[in-house]
């Protein structure tokens, strides 16, 4: 009897993998026969190990798109707000940065600008909140002054400049480093949107 058992266990595992490729789940893919052998083992319920895949799988999906939120974003670097040194830097209000961090200024549309002296953090507090961000959820685009001036021009001179612009309109953080001084509205073309909210560095 142990043979043909085999033989259905199998059948069954290459059905469920191919409903998964199926139904894109790939975590369900990879995982259901460990946690298959795990609830064994634990004496689950069949809603208790079923309930633990689809966890796993809505767990992995949700890694995933935070990854992908952190890569689209173009940060030159990962920065995070622990890894900034109040101590060292005693002008820069801890409490008011772990409020930003919550993202409330987003949703208002508000816009964030950090001015200092070269060398005090003002791109890796920027940087930090955006990757809050997109922690959150949120959809972020990191890039300097002359980046952004020269993408839009480049865009303008193929004529796709309603695309990149519409992309970031649908942008809900931007993260304008290197601010310097630039005339009000010089980033809006015409026809664009009010600009998503901002965090930007000058100084």
């Amino acid at each position: 009897m142990t043979q043909p058992r085999n033989a259905q266990t199998a059948a069954l595992e290459a059905l469920i993998e191919a409903h998964a490729i199926e139904l894109k789940l790939p975590t369900v893919r990879r995982r259901f026969k460990a946690l298959a052998a795990e609830a064994t083992r634990e004496q689950q319920t069949p809603t208790a190990y079923l309930g633990a895949l689809l966890e796993a799988e809505m767990t992995e999906r949700a890694e995933r798109r935070e990854r992908r939120r952190l890569i689209d974003a173009r940060f030159p670097q990962i920065k995070r707000l622990e890894d900034f040194r109040f101590a060292d830097n005693p002008n820069v209000p801890q409490a008011t940065i772990a409020a930003l961090a919550e993202g409330s200024w987003i949703d208002d549309r508000e816009t964030v600008i950090f001015v200092g002296d070269s060398g005090t953090g003002k791109t890796m507090l920027a940087t930090a909140l955006a990757v809050c961000a997109c922690h959150q959820g949120r959809r972020v685009r990191f890039t300097t002054l002359a980046g952004l001036a020269n993408e839009l021009q480049e865009a303008q001179g193929s004529r796709e400049l309603a695309r990149v612009v519409a992309r970031y309109a649908r942008t809900e953080l931007v993260v304008l480093d290197e601010l310097g001084c630039a005339p009000r509205g010089a980033m809006r073309p015409g026809g664009a949107r009010d600009p998503p909210p901002a965090a930007a560095t000058a100084g």
